[in-house]
């Protein structure tokens, strides 16, 4: 007699988390949160699951890890133009501050004049290994005990003089704690040991731009198996070593300055916007030796390209919104424009992709969410009525939003 013995397939493994939300753009700093299911509609009540107003002022976006929310900010002093430079730890779940803590005291004499679109504490942290870094520019950058606010280190001894005040947020490179200072006097990529603090490597971008002040973030790419960092800079895009800080490449462009938007990487290119006066936006071929400026330029776009908002690559396509609200969806590949649709608005905050869908953010808190494809498909406008620079944050499948006076949880009910 033969058996017939039925064996159980096994079961499914459950999905692996998405990654915290730990740098500005995410985990893949590009601003994608694939996994992610945040509502596509809300207002100042609806689907809001808390806001809670923060001390001072400040435009860094909120970043995640461990079940706290954090930021910074600079809270005005008891003189007039002196501030304190803040770090903040906020419950993700019910938006109490865990911890409120000073990193820096900074007198008039030090606090620089900002644009104002800008803040004091306008770069965003990024989170690893339970350790908070943050960086206020020219006026110093340190690293935080994420579980209490501890101080465990600062570094105050790399100031330049700054234009418009602080912007480009730091990036985690292995051992290393990576940002760009461009300001009048000196343009440079700097990287420090994350765990001390001290100065590993400084990169100088040996250009001489009339306009030489820039505000961008590096990208950390790795790219046919080798690491890159790449920053953008007034007048030159670099890719550096992030170990050692060697130049590995750079295209130069002309008339760029006041660099804001991250490049982002997708379809095999390096996407980088120029900055003003006139933005173009470059797709670069991430490879080769030295100036790469005649041969590694795949393509290049000047329609509609953003000062400050980064790209957003989904598929084979990218989605630019500038600063005047025209939004533009373009071949990823050749660069060909495929639709545009005003939007309306004025943009700063950098677009994210969720759900499926593409959420934008307007300075009057409006957001604006479409389905990315072949035409324009808008599916809803969100409005909070009130002012909004930074990009969004996502835990689970919450939205982040901050405000020029609270941080919002936004997720379905």
């Amino acid at each position: 007699m033969h058996w017939l013995v039925l064996l159980a397939a096994p079961a499914p493994a459950p999905p692996a988390p998405a990654a915290e939300w730990s740098q500005f753009r995410g985990p893949t700093q590009d601003g994608h949160a694939a996994a992610a299911r945040p509502p596509a509609e809300w207002d100042n009540t609806k689907n809001v699951t808390w806001r809670k107003e923060l001390p001072g002022n400040g435009w860094s976006s909120p970043v995640v890890a461990g079940g706290k929310v954090f930021l910074t900010t600079a809270v005005p002093g008891a003189a007039a133009g002196d501030y304190s430079l803040r770090a903040l730890g906020v419950d993700a779940k019910t938006g109490e501050v865990v911890w409120d803590r000073e990193v820096f005291a900074q007198s008039a004499a030090d606090v620089p004049r900002i644009h104002q679109k800008n803040s004091h504490a306008s770069p965003t942290a990024v989170v690893d290994g339970g350790v908070v870094f943050v960086h206020f520019g020219h006026m110093g950058t340190a690293a935080l005990s994420a579980k209490d606010g501890t101080v465990l280190w600062t570094q105050k001894t790399l100031g330049y003089k700054p234009v418009h005040g602080n912007g480009g947020s730091p990036v985690v490179a292995g051992d290393r704690l990576v940002f760009s200072t461009d300001g009048t006097d000196r343009q440079e990529v700097i990287a420090l040991d994350k765990k001390t603090g001290a100065v590993a490597w400084r990169t100088p971008r040996m250009i001489n731009p009339t306009q030489p002040f820039s505000f961008s973030t590096p990208l950390l790419a790795t790219i046919d198996g080798k690491e890159q960092l790449i920053s953008a800079g007034s007048g030159v895009v670099m890719s550096l070593d992030p170990k050692t800080g060697a130049e590995l490449w750079r295209v130069k462009y002309a008339g760029g300055y006041s660099v804001v938007p991250k490049p982002v990487l997708a379809n095999g290119l390096v996407y980088v916007c120029t900055g003003y006066n006139t933005p173009t936006l470059l797709a670069i071929k991430p490879g080769g030796t030295g100036d790469v400026t005649a041969t590694h330029v795949a393509w290049a776009a000047k329609k509609n390209v953003p000062h400050n908002p980064s790209v957003l690559a989904v598929g084979g396509d990218l989605y630019l919104v500038s600063d005047r609200g025209e939004l533009s969806c373009l071949d990823g590949k050749t660069g060909a424009v495929r639709w545009t649709e005003s939007v309306g608005g004025n943009f700063s905050a950098s677009p994210l992709y969720a759900n499926g869908l593409v959420y934008l953010l307007d300075e009057a808190g409006t957001a604006t969410v479409f389905k990315p494809g072949a035409a324009y498909d808008p599916v809803a406008t969100n409005k909070l009525g009130e002012r909004a620079l930074a990009s969004y944050g996502v835990d689970g499948d919450a939205l982040l939003v901050r405000t020029e006076k609270a941080l919002y949880r936004i997720e379905k009910k």
